[in-house]
């Protein structure tokens, strides 16, 4: 089926936290999907994008641009749609809109164990960096 892609309207809402509660069951309470929506919503809203198919929701994906680097955040796709293209799909629609605000890199987070989601990935054309990643939770 031929997937739409489209900023997040407030109607989704319930979709995205039920899609997103099933992908990610062992996010840490800091990642409350309503809570991302309620902040994303206020920061470049047009780069909190769903995925439709049938009039359902089965894709998300969330990016960000702070005029150095792009990042991409919750890539989801519905277990009952996944290896249809859905998340290219999705990536490929986050990257143009990332290459139209003169995105020069992006970069994702993939938990290391997670090796399928590392493959998806590398098949895109992204690789490994020798990075360290940290964090600080500030709330």
């Amino acid at each position: 089926m031929a997937l739409t892609i489209r900023p997040f309207d407030d109607q989704d809402e319930a979709a995205v936290v039920g899609l997103w509660h099933a992908v990610f069951p062992d996010d840490p309470p800091r990642n409350d999907p309503r809570a991302i929506i309620r902040r994303k919503r206020r920061v470049q809203p047009e780069l909190l994008l769903v995925g439709e198919t049938d009039g359902r929701i089965v894709a998300t994906v969330v990016a960000g641009y702070d005029g150095h680097r792009g990042w991409i955040y919750h890539l989801a796709v519905a277990a009952d749609a996944r290896r249809q293209g859905y998340g290219r799909a999705m990536m490929a629609a986050a990257e143009a809109r990332l290459r139209e605000l003169g995105c020069p890199k992006l970069n994702l987070q993939v938990h290391r164990f997670n090796a399928e989601v590392v493959a998806f990935y590398e098949g895109l054309g992204y690789t490994v960096e020798d990075r360290i990643s940290m964090g600080k939770v500030l709330a």
